[in-house]
């Protein structure tokens, strides 16, 4: 994050200590600064995005068609973002609309410690992968930083088990854009972790909504 950046969000830390009042209309200041900054990062993303978030959508709601099965994966606060989509998926909130298969391989806390305890973290999705996913299905994997090593070993096995590939990254997508083991990866060009998060957030509840609204067009607009 560049000094002006960080000037605009946090004023006060350039100068000497303020009193009360002072710092808490610079706390106000920062709160609008933070919003506005979240806000416009999300709508230009979506303004120039919106072809490739209706290809993934399309090519996910072609897996549920299809009887195949959404798997999500991702560290740290990514992982919340994995279980989130998962539960989304498989416990729609929305009225009429069904339940879809989506499994959270961050859940099974025996398999993540013995497996990252036996043989190494990197390990901890790709075994999960090849014993669990078959051609057809689809992996999703989150990543503020797109490098994530354990990510980036569970897509490269997906991809050869014919598994679909789609990762939300941020900054420029890092080794999920590179790599070539991914069949869509939506990144937000940002390098605050936290407005890259609150985007990718936006994006899986919209991604879930064109889905059942693919899935309910092929049924024939029944739910």
């Amino acid at each position: 994050m560049s000094h002006d950046t960080l000037t605009t969000l946090y004023p006060w830390q350039e100068g000497q200590p303020m009193d009360k009042a002072g710092l808490r209309e610079k706390l106000a200041g920062s709160i609008q600064s933070k919003a506005g900054e979240s806000a416009d990062i999300k709508r230009q993303f979506f303004a120039d995005h919106e072809e490739a978030l209706l290809n993934t959508s399309e090519a996910l709601a072609r897996v549920f068609a299809g009887g195949g099965r959404l798997f999500t994966m991702g560290n740290g606060g990514s992982s919340c973002d994995a279980a989130h989509i998962a539960v989304e998926f498989s416990h729609p909130v929305t009225t009429g609309r069904p339940a879809l298969p989506a499994m959270n391989l961050v859940a099974d806390t025996a398999m993540l410690t013995a497996v990252g305890n036996d043989i190494g973290i990197e390990h901890i999705y790709l075994r999960q992968v090849t014993a669990q996913a078959r051609a057809g299905d689809a992996l999703i994997g989150i990543s503020t930083s797109g490098n994530s090593g354990n990510l980036m070993a569970a897509f490269e096995k997906a991809r050869a088990m014919g598994v679909i590939t789609i990762g939300l990254a941020g900054g420029n997508g890092g080794d999920m854009v590179q790599s070539g083991f991914l069949d869509h990866c939506l990144t937000v060009p940002s390098e605050s972790i936290h407005r890259v998060q609150e985007t990718h957030v936006a994006i899986y509840h919209i991604l879930w909504d064109l889905v059942h609204s693919l899935l309910a067009d092929q049924r024939g607009g029944k739910a």
